[in-house]
């Protein structure tokens, strides 16, 4: 099973320093967004693991998945000729993972999730602006409705692009998206989604990566 997926037990959980001041109900759905190198994927695996050593049946998950659809979405992100192309794959992917995220809840399990729609609204908007201005993220967010399970807690984790960058500069590979540039828009545009959506919670990613997960858990109890 891909690492991006799977269900976490209580005993195989990572031990993560810091008292538990929140309490985080079961049966929730919980997506960590943010720009490239906000250290998002690291916190979502141990906020995971921590919900797991509460006793919670917990899955963690991503996008793009590890299915042959998210395949086809990397894929899409290095070949693809039309920037709508992209966008639609993406939406293609979300379908089929919605259905399987809602199908864990159904079941009372906890789903944390490593980028859900607000990667597609905050990274696709900028990228299809020339194409349609303004009306991009109205466009996704009518594209994107139907395919969609509402997650409970949408933890916004931000930082500022430059410092994302510098986090970036030793990847071997750097994809079209990680420029200083481009993700200075996009942390633009996730600031403006946080101011509309309700189930979003903002915070501050500059910190080591044991203090952001503190934040992150003591701001679950104030949902």
């Amino acid at each position: 099973m891909d690492e991006s997926r799977g269900t976490i037990a209580a005993q195989g959980a990572m031990t993560v320093s810091g008292t538990m001041t929140a309490s985080v109900p079961a049966g929730g759905f919980y997506v960590f967004e943010g720009i490239d190198g906000s250290g998002k994927s690291t916190i979502a695996r141990a906020f995971a693991d921590r919900l797991a050593s509460t006793g919670q049946r917990v899955e963690r998950t991503a996008e793009p998945t590890a299915t042959w659809l998210g395949e086809q979405v990397r894929r899409g992100n290095r070949e693809a000729r039309s920037d709508f192309t992209e966008t639609f794959l993406y939406i293609a992917d979300r379908a089929e993972h919605s259905a399987l995220i809602a199908e864990w809840l159904k079941d009372g399990r906890s789903v944390v999730c490593d980028r859900y729609v607000g990667s597609t609204l905050a990274y696709q908007s900028v990228t299809l602006r020339h194409h349609l201005g303004y009306r991009a993220l109205e466009w996704l967010k009518m594209v994107n409705e139907p395919v969609l399970v509402r997650p409970d807690v949408t933890v916004l984790l931000r930082i500022d692009p430059e410092v994302a960058i510098g986090r970036l500069s030793g990847r071997a590979e750097r994809e079209k998206f990680e420029q200083v540039e481009f993700l200075r828009k996009v942390a633009a545009m996730y600031d403006r989604l946080a101011t509309e959506d309700p189930s979003y919670v903002v915070v501050d990613a500059s910190a080591p990566p044991e203090e952001v997960l503190e934040r992150v858990w003591g701001s679950m109890g104030k949902r």
